[in-house]
């Protein structure tokens, strides 16, 4: 059975770099400053914004989740500059089968330095061992092969393509599947 109630408070996670909290709208600059960059944009499912308004409606939107316990996203924050540099989060959790899926996005300033790595190392613990998921899986498309070694190197393991699988931004596009178990990752872990 898996363990639903920490996500109608979601706590704050953190590592000697990081540290992952709930949003809040005085976050609305950050978050503007790096979803306004097309090429952050481009491998996610929204576009990029155009005003700081739809970085406050992606944040009224994470804090109505939160407020209703569904899964949810953490604000991703580099200790050493306090702001947000980007999001982490659970898309969906499906109970009867202790699962989940996980996305993110990051400012292109932070790119290629192992943040997200160590994010989806923090979100990988605390899925397996405060939710008690049985598997968390991830995608990405396969034009974006760097999503692909951020998962690798946070534990996860490609399990296939899936052809056509999203239609983003008017074209169809392959993805790959990557997944982790909490066996493997408890045995890995300790």
């Amino acid at each position: 059975m898996i363990a639903l109630a920490p996500l109608s408070n979601l706590p704050p996670l953190e590592s000697e770099r990081l540290l992952l909290r709930r949003l809040c709208m005085r976050d609305a600059p950050d978050i503007y400053d790096y979803s306004r960059d097309a090429e952050v944009a481009r491998h996610v499912l929204w576009t990029a914004h155009t005003s700081p308004s739809e970085s406050r409606s992606y944040i009224r939107y994470m804090l109505r989740r939160y407020r209703l316990g569904e899964p949810s996203s953490w604000g991703i924050v580099l200790k050493r500059e306090g702001r947000v540099i980007g999001t982490i989060g659970f898309m969906w959790i499906q109970e009867e089968n202790a699962s989940a899926e996980v996305g993110y996005s990051l400012g292109r300033a932070y790119w290629n330095q192992g943040i997200m790595t160590e994010a989806l190392g923090l979100v990988l613990d605390f899925g397996f061992r405060r939710l008690q998921l049985n598997r968390i899986e991830a995608q990405h498309e396969v034009d974006n092969p760097a999503s692909g070694a951020v998962m690798r190197k946070a534990g996860m393991a490609r399990e296939g393509t899936l052809r056509q699988r999203l239609c983003n931004k008017g074209k169809f596009v392959d993805v790959d599947l990557y997944a982790a178990l909490r066996a493997d990752y408890l045995r890995r872990d300790g």
